[in-house]
């Protein structure tokens, strides 16, 4: 048995004319806060609120905000204001450790680096991929291999018990 299944669920229903109930209640709001300020205030201090009104009204009503409601970027903006933010920033330099240069140790074939898990992901990866060639070109020795068996993630339960 086929059904019919509603395409368009995100786009509101208009109900008044070409509006639809939101834009109505927004533009509605705009007309009524802008006829009270008419007649409670002097015409020229009531005429600039009665123009931000209908601005915003309007903006309401009809306006996106990368292809968001406006109403949804005055929250943020309002959540924006009220939370307080926090901002880390680390100066901290650290020394360059200096070897020195007529040592026996310096004449060994340098360290391979192994990254730590704190470290970032990208950096983990990179160096993964770089063991991977240097052992697919046949120029990576045992502690080489060794050291990628272990930074391998884990794939199955086997893999862990033999690790």
């Amino acid at each position: 048995m086929q059904f019919q299944v509603p395409q368009f669920i995100e786009v509101e229903d208009k109900i008044f004319g070409p509006l639809t109930f939101r834009q109505f209640v927004y533009l509605g709001g705009g007309v009524g806060l802008s006829y009270i300020l008419s007649r409670l205030l002097p015409l020229i201090v009531a005429f600039p609120l009665i123009m931000a009104a209908a601005g915003l009204a309007l903006a309401l009503a009809f306006m996106k905000f990368n292809g968001r409601p406006f109403i949804t970027a005055m929250e943020n903006a309002f959540f924006f204001a009220v939370h307080p933010r926090l901002y880390l920033w680390n100066n901290e330099r650290k020394p360059l450790s200096k070897k020195p240069q007529g040592d026996a140790a310096s004449a060994k074939a340098p360290e391979v680096y192994i990254p730590k898990l704190s470290e970032s992901r990208l950096h983990e990866l990179a160096w993964s991929l770089d063991i991977k060639e240097r052992i697919s070109q046949g120029s990576a020795d045992d502690s080489d291999r060794a050291q990628y068996d272990a930074m391998r993630p884990i794939k199955t339960a086997r893999d862990a018990l033999v690790r």
